[in-house]
Protein backbone atom coordinates (compact mmCIF):
# COMPACT_ATOMS: atom_id res chain seq x y z
CA UNK A 1 0.00 0.00 0.00
CA UNK A 2 1.04 3.55 -0.31
CA UNK A 3 2.01 5.73 2.28
CA UNK A 4 -0.57 8.31 2.95
CA UNK A 5 1.91 11.09 1.74
CA UNK A 6 3.28 9.59 -1.14
CA UNK A 7 2.17 10.53 -4.80
CA UNK A 8 -0.56 8.48 -6.68
CA UNK A 9 0.80 6.38 -9.49
CA UNK A 10 -0.74 8.15 -12.30
CA UNK A 11 0.44 11.94 -10.78
CA UNK A 12 3.49 10.47 -10.85
CA UNK A 13 3.63 9.08 -14.67
CA UNK A 14 2.84 12.64 -15.41
CA UNK A 15 5.40 13.96 -13.89
CA UNK A 16 7.51 11.94 -15.43
CA UNK A 17 8.86 14.03 -18.50
CA UNK A 18 11.79 13.27 -19.89
CA UNK A 19 12.59 14.87 -22.98
CA UNK A 20 13.69 13.28 -26.70
CA UNK A 21 17.38 13.64 -25.63
CA UNK A 22 19.71 12.35 -28.58
CA UNK A 23 16.47 12.52 -31.35
CA UNK A 24 16.57 16.41 -31.07
CA UNK A 25 19.49 15.89 -33.65
CA UNK A 26 17.37 12.87 -35.77
CA UNK A 27 14.90 15.92 -36.12
CA UNK A 28 17.10 18.63 -36.36
CA UNK A 29 18.99 16.30 -39.30
CA UNK A 30 15.38 15.63 -41.03
CA UNK A 31 14.47 19.32 -40.98
CA UNK A 32 17.41 20.72 -42.77
CA UNK A 33 17.21 17.79 -45.21
CA UNK A 34 13.58 18.68 -45.71
CA UNK A 35 14.42 22.74 -46.04
CA UNK A 36 16.58 21.31 -49.29
CA UNK A 37 13.96 18.88 -50.58
CA UNK A 38 15.79 16.22 -49.90
CA UNK A 39 12.95 14.52 -48.08
CA UNK A 40 9.41 13.73 -48.89
CA UNK A 41 8.76 14.28 -45.08
CA UNK A 42 5.94 11.95 -43.87
CA UNK A 43 4.91 14.79 -41.34
CA UNK A 44 2.07 13.12 -38.99
CA UNK A 45 3.96 9.56 -38.83
CA UNK A 46 6.76 11.80 -37.50
CA UNK A 47 4.73 13.64 -35.40
CA UNK A 48 3.63 10.08 -34.05
CA UNK A 49 7.34 8.60 -33.66
CA UNK A 50 8.03 11.88 -31.67
CA UNK A 51 4.82 11.54 -29.36
CA UNK A 52 6.18 7.82 -28.85
CA UNK A 53 9.15 8.85 -27.59
CA UNK A 54 8.26 11.71 -25.22
CA UNK A 55 5.17 9.28 -23.34
CA UNK A 56 6.27 9.60 -20.04
CA UNK A 57 7.51 6.28 -18.06
CA UNK A 58 7.93 6.44 -14.80
CA UNK A 59 10.26 3.68 -14.68
CA UNK A 60 13.73 5.37 -15.93
CA UNK A 61 15.25 2.08 -17.31
CA UNK A 62 12.08 1.36 -18.86
CA UNK A 63 13.22 5.07 -20.91
CA UNK A 64 16.23 3.98 -21.73
CA UNK A 65 15.85 0.88 -23.15
CA UNK A 66 12.83 2.76 -25.40
CA UNK A 67 15.02 4.87 -26.39
CA UNK A 68 17.22 2.09 -27.93
CA UNK A 69 14.47 0.17 -29.24
CA UNK A 70 12.87 3.02 -31.35
CA UNK A 71 16.35 2.81 -33.11
CA UNK A 72 15.24 0.48 -35.85
CA UNK A 73 11.84 2.60 -36.37
CA UNK A 74 13.39 5.36 -36.52
CA UNK A 75 15.94 4.02 -39.57
CA UNK A 76 12.78 2.77 -40.55
CA UNK A 77 10.72 5.99 -40.74
CA UNK A 78 13.86 8.02 -42.16
CA UNK A 79 14.31 5.54 -45.27
CA UNK A 80 10.41 6.07 -45.39
CA UNK A 81 11.11 9.73 -45.70
CA UNK A 82 13.25 9.73 -48.68
CA UNK A 83 13.16 9.30 -51.99
CA UNK A 84 15.09 5.88 -52.31
CA UNK A 85 13.16 3.41 -53.75
CA UNK A 86 10.17 1.22 -52.00
CA UNK A 87 10.45 -1.78 -50.34
CA UNK A 88 8.13 -2.73 -53.62
CA UNK A 89 10.58 -1.62 -56.02
CA UNK A 90 13.78 -3.50 -54.04
CA UNK A 91 11.35 -6.93 -53.74
CA UNK A 92 10.43 -6.50 -57.69
CA UNK A 93 14.13 -5.91 -58.68
CA UNK A 94 15.38 -8.02 -56.28
CA UNK A 95 16.31 -10.76 -58.98
CA UNK A 96 17.81 -8.54 -60.83
CA UNK A 97 20.19 -6.77 -58.56
CA UNK A 98 21.25 -10.49 -57.77
CA UNK A 99 23.01 -11.03 -61.04
CA UNK A 100 25.15 -7.52 -60.59
CA UNK A 101 28.85 -8.27 -60.50
CA UNK A 102 30.29 -7.75 -57.03
CA UNK A 103 32.17 -4.77 -57.86
CA UNK A 104 29.28 -3.06 -59.69
CA UNK A 105 27.54 -3.09 -55.95
CA UNK A 106 30.20 -1.75 -54.85
CA UNK A 107 30.14 1.04 -57.25
CA UNK A 108 26.68 1.65 -56.78
CA UNK A 109 27.24 1.36 -53.03
CA UNK A 110 29.80 4.26 -52.86
CA UNK A 111 27.58 6.50 -55.08
CA UNK A 112 24.87 6.73 -51.44
CA UNK A 113 27.92 8.29 -49.76
CA UNK A 114 27.26 12.15 -49.89
CA UNK A 115 30.92 13.57 -48.09
CA UNK A 116 29.10 16.90 -48.42
CA UNK A 117 26.03 16.25 -46.41
CA UNK A 118 28.18 13.94 -44.07
CA UNK A 119 30.15 16.91 -43.00
CA UNK A 120 26.64 18.39 -42.60
CA UNK A 121 25.35 16.33 -40.19
CA UNK A 122 28.88 16.17 -38.40
CA UNK A 123 28.72 19.86 -38.15
CA UNK A 124 25.02 19.64 -36.93
CA UNK A 125 26.05 17.16 -34.56
CA UNK A 126 28.48 19.41 -32.89
CA UNK A 127 25.94 22.06 -32.64
CA UNK A 128 23.23 20.06 -31.31
CA UNK A 129 25.83 19.05 -28.34
CA UNK A 130 26.78 22.56 -28.07
CA UNK A 131 23.81 23.56 -27.81
CA UNK A 132 21.91 21.36 -25.65
CA UNK A 133 23.95 22.16 -22.69
CA UNK A 134 21.81 25.08 -21.88
CA UNK A 135 19.04 25.06 -24.29
CA UNK A 136 15.87 22.55 -23.59
CA UNK A 137 15.38 21.75 -27.64
CA UNK A 138 12.57 19.07 -27.30
CA UNK A 139 10.16 22.29 -27.11
CA UNK A 140 11.62 23.89 -30.10
CA UNK A 141 11.41 20.08 -31.98
CA UNK A 142 7.16 19.73 -30.88
CA UNK A 143 6.85 23.44 -31.98
CA UNK A 144 8.36 22.55 -35.30
CA UNK A 145 6.61 19.11 -35.93
CA UNK A 146 3.19 20.45 -34.84
CA UNK A 147 4.20 23.83 -37.37
CA UNK A 148 4.50 21.15 -40.15
CA UNK A 149 1.47 19.22 -39.46
CA UNK A 150 -0.82 22.19 -39.02
CA UNK A 151 0.60 24.85 -40.40
CA UNK A 152 -1.56 25.92 -43.82
CA UNK A 153 0.86 28.53 -44.53
CA UNK A 154 5.13 27.29 -44.80
CA UNK A 155 7.50 29.80 -44.44
CA UNK A 156 9.97 30.23 -46.62
CA UNK A 157 12.35 27.94 -44.82
CA UNK A 158 10.56 25.64 -45.92
CA UNK A 159 9.98 26.32 -49.31
CA UNK A 160 11.42 23.43 -50.95
CA UNK A 161 9.01 20.78 -49.14
CA UNK A 162 6.72 18.97 -50.62
CA UNK A 163 3.77 20.70 -48.35
CA UNK A 164 5.37 24.21 -49.18
CA UNK A 165 5.04 24.36 -52.87
CA UNK A 166 1.88 22.77 -53.14
CA UNK A 167 0.15 25.78 -51.24
CA UNK A 168 2.29 28.04 -53.27
CA UNK A 169 0.88 26.33 -56.41
CA UNK A 170 -2.50 26.63 -55.73
CA UNK A 171 -3.45 29.76 -58.56
CA UNK A 172 -0.98 28.75 -61.34
CA UNK A 173 -2.92 29.21 -65.16
CA UNK A 174 -2.24 26.23 -67.10
CA UNK A 175 1.11 25.81 -69.28
CA UNK A 176 0.01 26.48 -73.10
CA UNK A 177 1.85 23.14 -74.16
CA UNK A 178 0.17 21.18 -71.83
CA UNK A 179 -3.04 22.49 -72.65
CA UNK A 180 -2.79 21.47 -76.09
CA UNK A 181 -1.09 18.09 -76.11
CA UNK A 182 -3.87 16.99 -73.22
CA UNK A 183 -6.48 17.53 -76.06
CA UNK A 184 -9.98 17.09 -74.71
CA UNK A 185 -8.62 16.90 -71.31
CA UNK A 186 -10.63 18.96 -69.01
CA UNK A 187 -9.22 19.09 -65.54
CA UNK A 188 -7.32 22.18 -65.00
CA UNK A 189 -7.83 23.06 -61.22
CA UNK A 190 -5.41 23.91 -58.66
CA UNK A 191 -2.68 20.74 -58.26
CA UNK A 192 -4.86 19.15 -55.54
CA UNK A 193 -4.38 15.51 -54.91
CA UNK A 194 -7.69 14.71 -56.38
CA UNK A 195 -7.19 16.69 -59.22
CA UNK A 196 -3.89 15.55 -60.27
CA UNK A 197 -5.35 11.54 -59.75
CA UNK A 198 -8.17 13.06 -62.20
CA UNK A 199 -5.57 14.45 -64.66
CA UNK A 200 -4.01 10.78 -64.64
CA UNK A 201 -7.08 9.29 -64.63
CA UNK A 202 -8.59 10.98 -68.02
CA UNK A 203 -4.86 11.44 -69.51
CA UNK A 204 -5.05 7.36 -69.74
CA UNK A 205 -8.57 7.31 -71.08
CA UNK A 206 -7.76 10.15 -73.72
CA UNK A 207 -4.84 8.03 -74.95
CA UNK A 208 -6.61 4.36 -75.28
CA UNK A 209 -8.79 6.25 -77.77
CA UNK A 210 -5.85 7.12 -80.13
CA UNK A 211 -4.43 4.38 -82.67
CA UNK A 212 -2.35 5.17 -85.77
CA UNK A 213 -4.20 4.25 -88.68
CA UNK A 214 -2.18 1.77 -91.30
CA UNK A 215 -3.87 1.13 -94.86
CA UNK A 216 -5.36 -2.47 -95.27
CA UNK A 217 -3.00 -2.96 -98.17
CA UNK A 218 -0.49 -1.62 -99.98
CA UNK A 219 -0.85 -0.05 -103.65
CA UNK A 220 0.21 -1.56 -106.40
CA UNK A 221 2.64 1.21 -107.15
CA UNK A 222 4.47 0.82 -103.42
CA UNK A 223 8.01 0.93 -103.02
CA UNK A 224 10.02 -1.80 -100.75
CA UNK A 225 12.31 -0.11 -98.08
CA UNK A 226 13.96 -1.21 -94.80
CA UNK A 227 12.71 0.08 -91.57
CA UNK A 228 15.26 0.13 -89.12
CA UNK A 229 14.54 1.51 -85.47
CA UNK A 230 17.65 1.41 -83.32
CA UNK A 231 16.52 1.84 -79.51
CA UNK A 232 19.47 2.79 -77.41
CA UNK A 233 19.65 2.33 -73.78
CA UNK A 234 21.34 4.73 -71.16
CA UNK A 235 21.27 8.17 -73.34
CA UNK A 236 18.98 11.37 -73.08
CA UNK A 237 19.59 14.80 -73.55
CA UNK A 238 20.74 15.22 -70.03
CA UNK A 239 23.24 12.75 -70.51
CA UNK A 240 24.51 14.29 -73.85
CA UNK A 241 24.97 17.72 -72.04
CA UNK A 242 26.98 16.56 -69.31
CA UNK A 243 29.62 14.85 -71.76
CA UNK A 244 29.68 17.62 -74.35
CA UNK A 245 28.11 15.61 -76.94
CA UNK A 246 24.80 17.32 -77.33
CA UNK A 247 26.09 19.44 -80.36
CA UNK A 248 27.74 15.97 -82.07
CA UNK A 249 27.48 16.21 -85.64
CA UNK A 250 25.77 13.15 -85.87
CA UNK A 251 22.47 14.73 -84.85
CA UNK A 252 22.92 17.33 -87.85
CA UNK A 253 22.19 14.21 -90.27
CA UNK A 254 19.00 13.14 -89.50
CA UNK A 255 15.98 14.76 -91.53
CA UNK A 256 13.66 14.69 -88.14
CA UNK A 257 14.68 15.70 -85.03
CA UNK A 258 12.13 15.59 -81.81
CA UNK A 259 13.60 18.26 -79.59
CA UNK A 260 10.78 17.04 -76.78
CA UNK A 261 10.62 13.19 -76.82
CA UNK A 262 9.27 11.67 -73.55
CA UNK A 263 10.38 7.97 -73.37
CA UNK A 264 7.65 7.05 -70.76
CA UNK A 265 9.63 4.96 -68.44
CA UNK A 266 13.21 4.84 -67.07
CA UNK A 267 13.55 1.41 -67.14
CA UNK A 268 14.94 -0.96 -70.37
CA UNK A 269 12.04 -3.70 -70.64
CA UNK A 270 8.89 -1.34 -70.61
CA UNK A 271 10.76 1.24 -72.67
CA UNK A 272 11.27 -1.35 -75.41
CA UNK A 273 7.60 -2.63 -75.17
CA UNK A 274 6.05 0.79 -75.71
CA UNK A 275 8.06 1.45 -78.09
CA UNK A 276 7.24 -1.66 -80.29
CA UNK A 277 3.44 -0.78 -79.12
CA UNK A 278 3.60 2.99 -80.51
CA UNK A 279 0.43 2.30 -82.65
CA UNK A 280 -1.44 2.80 -79.87
CA UNK A 281 -1.89 5.64 -77.62
CA UNK A 282 0.44 5.82 -74.48
CA UNK A 283 -0.80 3.26 -71.51
CA UNK A 284 -0.42 2.77 -68.03
CA UNK A 285 2.49 0.67 -66.72
CA UNK A 286 0.11 -2.58 -65.76
CA UNK A 287 -1.26 -2.57 -68.56
CA UNK A 288 2.04 -2.79 -70.51
CA UNK A 289 1.30 -6.64 -69.35
CA UNK A 290 -1.87 -7.21 -70.58
CA UNK A 291 -3.09 -8.49 -73.45
CA UNK A 292 -3.27 -4.93 -76.37
CA UNK A 293 -4.90 -5.06 -79.47
CA UNK A 294 -3.67 -6.65 -82.48
CA UNK A 295 -3.91 -2.85 -84.09
CA UNK A 296 -1.46 -1.68 -81.32
CA UNK A 297 1.59 -3.89 -82.13
CA UNK A 298 4.22 -1.12 -84.79
CA UNK A 299 5.87 -4.18 -86.09
CA UNK A 300 2.31 -6.43 -86.63
CA UNK A 301 1.29 -3.89 -88.65
CA UNK A 302 4.05 -3.49 -90.97
CA UNK A 303 3.86 -7.73 -91.61
CA UNK A 304 0.21 -7.23 -92.15
CA UNK A 305 1.29 -4.86 -94.95
CA UNK A 306 4.16 -7.55 -96.37
CA UNK A 307 7.58 -6.43 -93.95
CA UNK A 308 9.75 -9.08 -93.14
CA UNK A 309 10.61 -8.56 -89.18
CA UNK A 310 14.01 -8.88 -87.74
CA UNK A 311 15.49 -8.81 -84.67
CA UNK A 312 19.09 -7.79 -83.53
CA UNK A 313 20.80 -6.66 -80.58
CA UNK A 314 24.24 -6.35 -79.06
CA UNK A 315 24.06 -8.07 -76.11
CA UNK A 316 22.29 -11.57 -74.99
CA UNK A 317 18.75 -10.35 -73.85
CA UNK A 318 18.80 -12.38 -70.92
CA UNK A 319 19.63 -10.03 -67.65
CA UNK A 320 15.80 -9.34 -66.67
CA UNK A 321 14.36 -11.38 -69.29
CA UNK A 322 14.73 -8.87 -71.32
CA UNK A 323 13.79 -10.75 -74.91
CA UNK A 324 11.64 -12.96 -73.06
CA UNK A 325 9.57 -9.92 -72.58
CA UNK A 326 9.36 -8.66 -76.01
CA UNK A 327 8.18 -11.91 -77.05
CA UNK A 328 5.41 -12.07 -74.29
CA UNK A 329 4.53 -8.45 -74.25
CA UNK A 330 5.84 -6.71 -77.33
CA UNK A 331 5.03 -9.46 -79.54
CA UNK A 332 8.00 -9.30 -81.50
CA UNK A 333 8.47 -12.99 -82.82
CA UNK A 334 11.08 -12.72 -85.37
CA UNK A 335 14.10 -15.00 -84.67
CA UNK A 336 17.48 -12.91 -83.09
CA UNK A 337 20.14 -12.55 -85.43
CA UNK A 338 23.15 -14.38 -85.21
CA UNK A 339 25.93 -12.95 -83.08
CA UNK A 340 28.41 -15.25 -84.22
CA UNK A 341 32.06 -14.04 -84.77
CA UNK A 342 31.30 -10.48 -83.73
CA UNK A 343 33.75 -9.49 -80.99
CA UNK A 344 33.40 -6.94 -77.83
CA UNK A 345 35.31 -4.86 -75.94
CA UNK A 346 32.66 -3.99 -73.25
CA UNK A 347 31.15 -6.21 -70.81
CA UNK A 348 28.03 -5.61 -69.15
CA UNK A 349 27.88 -5.19 -64.81
CA UNK A 350 26.65 -8.87 -65.28
CA UNK A 351 29.44 -9.99 -66.83
CA UNK A 352 27.96 -10.74 -70.06
CA UNK A 353 29.71 -9.76 -73.83
CA UNK A 354 28.45 -6.48 -75.16
CA UNK A 355 29.45 -7.24 -78.74
CA UNK A 356 30.25 -4.38 -81.02
CA UNK A 357 28.14 -2.36 -82.89
CA UNK A 358 30.14 -1.22 -85.55
CA UNK A 359 30.00 -4.89 -86.65
CA UNK A 360 26.76 -5.52 -85.74
CA UNK A 361 25.40 -2.80 -88.37
CA UNK A 362 27.55 -4.27 -91.00
CA UNK A 363 26.18 -7.88 -90.90
CA UNK A 364 22.99 -5.74 -91.25
CA UNK A 365 23.96 -3.90 -93.91
CA UNK A 366 25.44 -7.33 -95.83
CA UNK A 367 22.06 -9.34 -94.95
CA UNK A 368 19.91 -6.85 -96.73
CA UNK A 369 22.21 -6.75 -99.60
CA UNK A 370 21.59 -10.65 -99.80
CA UNK A 371 18.23 -10.52 -99.72
CA UNK A 372 17.78 -8.03 -102.04
CA UNK A 373 14.62 -5.64 -102.38
CA UNK A 374 12.36 -7.21 -99.81
CA UNK A 375 10.47 -4.81 -97.53
CA UNK A 376 12.06 -5.35 -93.83
CA UNK A 377 11.20 -4.00 -90.52
CA UNK A 378 14.17 -4.57 -87.79
CA UNK A 379 14.14 -3.99 -84.36
CA UNK A 380 17.71 -3.37 -82.37
CA UNK A 381 18.28 -3.20 -78.94
CA UNK A 382 21.90 -1.80 -77.94
CA UNK A 383 23.24 -1.61 -74.30
CA UNK A 384 27.04 -0.22 -74.64
CA UNK A 385 26.05 2.91 -72.77
CA UNK A 386 24.06 1.29 -69.81
CA UNK A 387 25.89 2.35 -66.46
CA UNK A 388 28.39 -0.84 -64.88
CA UNK A 389 29.38 -1.41 -68.52
CA UNK A 390 33.51 -2.21 -68.07
CA UNK A 391 35.88 -2.53 -70.58
CA UNK A 392 37.07 -6.13 -70.53
CA UNK A 393 40.03 -6.97 -68.75
CA UNK A 394 38.78 -4.60 -66.23
CA UNK A 395 37.00 -3.92 -62.99
CA UNK A 396 36.62 0.21 -63.33
CA UNK A 397 33.44 1.31 -64.60
CA UNK A 398 34.18 2.32 -68.73
CA UNK A 399 33.99 6.20 -68.52
CA UNK A 400 30.39 7.07 -70.29
CA UNK A 401 31.76 10.11 -72.69
CA UNK A 402 34.04 7.50 -74.08
CA UNK A 403 31.57 4.70 -74.94
CA UNK A 404 28.96 7.54 -75.79
CA UNK A 405 31.79 8.94 -78.57
CA UNK A 406 32.42 5.47 -79.75
CA UNK A 407 28.40 4.17 -80.29
CA UNK A 408 27.87 7.93 -82.08
CA UNK A 409 30.80 7.38 -84.20
CA UNK A 410 29.69 3.76 -85.18
CA UNK A 411 26.50 5.62 -86.29
CA UNK A 412 27.73 8.25 -88.17
CA UNK A 413 29.63 5.34 -89.85
CA UNK A 414 27.07 3.18 -90.66
CA UNK A 415 24.79 6.38 -92.22
CA UNK A 416 27.81 6.76 -94.65
CA UNK A 417 27.40 2.92 -95.14
CA UNK A 418 23.74 3.20 -95.72
CA UNK A 419 24.39 6.51 -98.02
CA UNK A 420 26.69 4.74 -100.09
CA UNK A 421 25.06 1.52 -100.43
CA UNK A 422 22.06 3.09 -102.55
CA UNK A 423 19.29 1.18 -100.09
CA UNK A 424 16.09 2.60 -99.46
CA UNK A 425 16.27 3.14 -95.91
CA UNK A 426 13.78 4.98 -93.14
CA UNK A 427 16.58 4.82 -90.00
CA UNK A 428 14.69 5.66 -86.46
CA UNK A 429 16.78 6.10 -83.64
CA UNK A 430 15.07 6.42 -80.66
CA UNK A 431 16.77 5.83 -77.13
CA UNK A 432 14.99 3.31 -73.86
CA UNK A 433 16.03 6.09 -71.56
CA UNK A 434 18.44 7.97 -70.28
CA UNK A 435 21.27 7.25 -68.00
CA UNK A 436 21.17 9.47 -65.22
CA UNK A 437 24.32 10.42 -65.24
CA UNK A 438 23.45 13.89 -63.38
CA UNK A 439 21.42 12.76 -60.34
CA UNK A 440 18.94 15.23 -58.34
CA UNK A 441 17.44 15.82 -54.96
CA UNK A 442 15.66 12.34 -55.46
CA UNK A 443 18.32 10.05 -57.07
CA UNK A 444 21.79 9.83 -57.12
CA UNK A 445 23.56 9.43 -60.25
CA UNK A 446 22.38 6.10 -61.83
CA UNK A 447 19.36 5.39 -60.31
CA UNK A 448 16.47 5.33 -62.23
CA UNK A 449 14.33 4.05 -60.11
CA UNK A 450 11.90 7.27 -60.68
CA UNK A 451 11.15 8.26 -64.29
CA UNK A 452 12.53 12.31 -63.92
CA UNK A 453 12.33 14.33 -66.80
CA UNK A 454 15.68 14.29 -66.88
CA UNK A 455 15.92 10.75 -67.43
CA UNK A 456 13.06 10.58 -70.39
CA UNK A 457 13.52 13.55 -72.01
CA UNK A 458 15.33 11.47 -74.70
CA UNK A 459 16.76 12.83 -78.41
CA UNK A 460 15.02 11.34 -81.24
CA UNK A 461 16.24 11.48 -85.04
CA UNK A 462 14.26 10.23 -88.47
CA UNK A 463 16.89 9.79 -91.77
CA UNK A 464 15.68 8.69 -94.81
CA UNK A 465 18.56 7.15 -97.32
CA UNK A 466 17.96 6.38 -100.68
CA UNK A 467 15.91 9.13 -101.69
CA UNK A 468 15.38 10.89 -104.80
CA UNK A 469 14.16 14.09 -103.47
CA UNK A 470 17.05 16.53 -101.81
CA UNK A 471 17.08 16.83 -98.40
CA UNK A 472 16.93 19.73 -96.28
CA UNK A 473 20.45 21.74 -94.95
CA UNK A 474 19.43 21.32 -91.49
CA UNK A 475 17.50 19.19 -89.65
CA UNK A 476 13.63 19.71 -89.20
CA UNK A 477 13.11 19.92 -85.23
CA UNK A 478 9.92 18.75 -83.83
CA UNK A 479 8.92 20.92 -80.30
CA UNK A 480 5.62 19.41 -79.54
CA UNK A 481 5.34 17.46 -76.52
CA UNK A 482 5.61 13.84 -78.44
CA UNK A 483 6.19 10.25 -77.63
CA UNK A 484 6.05 7.16 -79.45
CA UNK A 485 3.12 7.29 -81.16
CA UNK A 486 4.91 10.19 -83.31
CA UNK A 487 6.87 7.34 -84.62
CA UNK A 488 4.04 4.95 -85.74
CA UNK A 489 2.08 7.60 -87.30
CA UNK A 490 5.48 8.97 -89.31
CA UNK A 491 5.72 5.38 -90.22
CA UNK A 492 2.81 4.92 -91.57
CA UNK A 493 2.92 8.33 -93.63
CA UNK A 494 5.96 6.63 -95.52
CA UNK A 495 4.76 3.09 -95.21
CA UNK A 496 3.54 2.75 -99.48
CA UNK A 497 7.90 4.12 -100.07
CA UNK A 498 6.89 6.75 -102.18
CA UNK A 499 8.94 9.27 -100.04
CA UNK A 500 11.60 7.55 -101.76
CA UNK A 501 10.89 7.86 -105.33
CA UNK A 502 8.99 11.39 -105.55
CA UNK A 503 11.41 14.12 -106.77
CA UNK A 504 10.18 16.35 -104.09
CA UNK A 505 9.62 16.22 -100.50
CA UNK A 506 7.41 18.59 -98.38
CA UNK A 507 9.15 17.99 -95.05
CA UNK A 508 6.63 20.46 -93.24
CA UNK A 509 3.94 18.82 -94.45
CA UNK A 510 5.39 15.31 -93.75
CA UNK A 511 5.62 16.15 -89.82
CA UNK A 512 2.42 18.39 -89.47
CA UNK A 513 0.08 17.19 -86.89
CA UNK A 514 1.85 14.73 -85.64
CA UNK A 515 -0.08 13.13 -82.51
CA UNK A 516 1.41 15.09 -78.82
CA UNK A 517 1.40 13.55 -75.96
CA UNK A 518 1.88 15.15 -72.74
CA UNK A 519 4.38 14.45 -70.33
CA UNK A 520 3.49 11.39 -67.94
CA UNK A 521 5.84 9.21 -67.43
CA UNK A 522 5.78 6.13 -65.14
CA UNK A 523 7.29 3.26 -63.59
CA UNK A 524 5.86 0.37 -61.34
CA UNK A 525 5.87 2.34 -58.31
CA UNK A 526 6.61 5.39 -59.35
CA UNK A 527 4.35 8.11 -61.88
CA UNK A 528 6.15 11.84 -62.99
CA UNK A 529 3.75 14.23 -64.60
CA UNK A 530 3.50 17.76 -65.78
CA UNK A 531 0.64 19.71 -65.15
CA UNK A 532 0.08 23.30 -65.47
CA UNK A 533 3.78 23.35 -66.22
CA UNK A 534 4.93 22.12 -63.16
CA UNK A 535 6.40 18.56 -62.57
CA UNK A 536 4.77 16.04 -59.69
CA UNK A 537 5.26 13.06 -58.64
CA UNK A 538 3.50 10.16 -56.73
CA UNK A 539 4.77 6.78 -55.12
CA UNK A 540 3.23 3.55 -54.00
CA UNK A 541 0.08 4.96 -54.86
CA UNK A 542 0.51 7.73 -52.18
CA UNK A 543 -0.37 11.50 -52.32
CA UNK A 544 1.21 13.76 -55.17
CA UNK A 545 3.87 16.11 -54.04
CA UNK A 546 5.88 18.81 -56.60
CA UNK A 547 8.88 17.39 -57.85
CA UNK A 548 11.66 18.50 -55.71
CA UNK A 549 14.04 21.04 -57.67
Amino acid sequence: MNEPNSPSPRLRIWQSWRGLGAWNYYFLLKFVLLSQGYLNFDALSNLVFAAALLFPLPSLRLHRWRQWLALPFGLALLYHDTWLPGWRSIVNQGADVAGFSMSYLLELADRFINWQWIAVGFALLVGYLFVSQWVRLTTFTVLALLWVNFSGMITPFFAHSPAATVAQNTAVAPAASTAQAAGANTVNGPPTNANLSAYLEQFYQNESRKATKFPDALPADAQPFDLLVINICSLAWSDLDAVNLASSPLWSRFDFVFSNFNSATAYSGPASIRLLRASCGQTSHHNLYQPAGEQCYLFDDLARLGFTNQLAMDHTGVFGNYIGNLRDDADMKAPLMSQAGLGYELTSFDGSPIFNDGQLFTRWLENQEKAGTARTATFFNLIPLHDGNRYVGSNKGADYHNRAQTLLNQLNTFMDQLEKSGRKVMLVVVPEHGAALVGDKMQISGLRDIPSPGITHIPVGVKFFGMQAPHASTPMKIDGPSSYMAISEMVSRAVDGKVFTSPTMDWKTFASNLPQTPLVSENENSVVMEYQGKIYIRLNGGSWVPYPS
